[in-house]
């Protein structure tokens, strides 16, 4: 759990570092200003909106099991649910297997039988983003290159599934790479997860799902940029396109942290009525409400599950744990 911990701690110091730097470049006291000018009351609204966000997750992730045939306590499976959030700004996206570690230590489920999960969520997540952005597209026709780059890395990665030979032929070709030739039955049991959770039937109620809690922070977006005196909010749909934009653009970083930020900036300075200052302000408010209210919501589910389930060791996600 130390090395987790320092884990999420560089995240943070990493954050606070690009923060003060985006602040030093926009200007601190232009920044302040517009930071003064925001009506905080409506943190109440975006911080529901961002967790029923969670909860929709929640929901995903649940259905997810019940398809593998696993069954877990409720409480205990909103904790390991919860708890990954923690590690949304980890290096190397230790964050995204997190869970299915959690799985293994409190119930006994294989890594490789779980980890598809966490694949079969990001996948959906982005087929949501793509369609949101899709959506304001028609708002503000910008970033074609993104919209069909990922639509299409989406689409080949479900019709690399959807076909078994191919899939095991490309698994059977990974595992003869030096270090993986031990771990080759465990890739076909991740792909043989891996293509249940991708059937029509599930693809569909998890990307409805998906695109139900994304909605939900592109709308807490929409209220914040509504939130300043004297400016006029964005539109509903261009709120929507950025969001998703530049929440696609920066799965490229840990939680986004610096693409996201850097480029919702920029957006809102371009195609609104926004200072630079007022822009940097947004979207340091909105993050706030969703990059780094998930990492405390995430810290206090995962010292809940720790205390409930008497995790101390360190945490190991590698292969040979699996």
């Amino acid at each position: 759990m130390k090395k987790l911990f320092k884990r999420l701690l560089i995240g943070l110091v990493l954050g606070a570092g690009i923060y003060a730097g985006g602040a030093i470049y926009l200007g601190v006291e232009q920044l302040s200003a517009s930071l003064a000018s925001f009506a905080y009351l409506l943190f109440l609204p975006v911080l529901a909106l961002t967790f029923t966000n969670y909860l929709l997750r929640f929901l995903k992730w649940r259905l997810y099991l019940r398809v593998l045939e696993l069954e877990v306590p409720l409480g205990l499976n909103l904790a390991i649910f919860l708890g990954g959030l923690s590690m949304t700004v980890t290096p190397g996206k230790i964050g995204e297997l997190l869970k299915a570690y959690l799985l293994r230590e409190s119930r006994g489920v294989p890594m490789a039988r779980t980890a598809p999960i966490v694949i079969a969520e990001r996948v959906t997540d982005l087929l949501a983003l793509v369609l949101l952005m899709a959506v304001g597209f028609y708002s503000f026709r910008r970033f074609q290159v993104v919209l069909v780059s990922v639509g299409g890395a989406v689409a080949l990665f479900l019709a690399i599934v959807s076909s078994r030979r191919l899939s095991l032929g490309l698994l059977r070709l990974l595992a003869r790479l030096p270090g993986l030739s031990r771990v080759g039955h465990k890739l076909e049991e991740f792909y043989e997860a891996t293509a249940v959770l991708f059937r029509p039937g599930p693809l569909l109620a998890s990307t409805l799902l998906s695109l139900a809690a994304w909605s939900c922070e592109c709308y807490g977006f929409y209220l914040v940029l509504g939130g300043f005196a004297g400016v006029s909010s964005a539109p509903l749909l261009l709120a929507f396109f950025i969001y998703s934009a530049t929440t696609l653009g920066g799965v490229v970083s840990p939680g986004g942290l610096g693409v996201t930020d850097g480029s919702m900036t920029a957006l809102l300075s371009y195609t609104t009525s926004f200072t630079a200052a007022t822009a940097g302000a947004a979207t340091l408010l909105i993050r706030l409400c969703t990059l780094w209210f998930a990492v405390l919501v995430g810290v206090v589910a995962l010292l809940v599950f720790r205390k409930r389930v008497g995790l101390s060791g360190e945490i190991d996600l590698s292969a040979r744990s699996a």
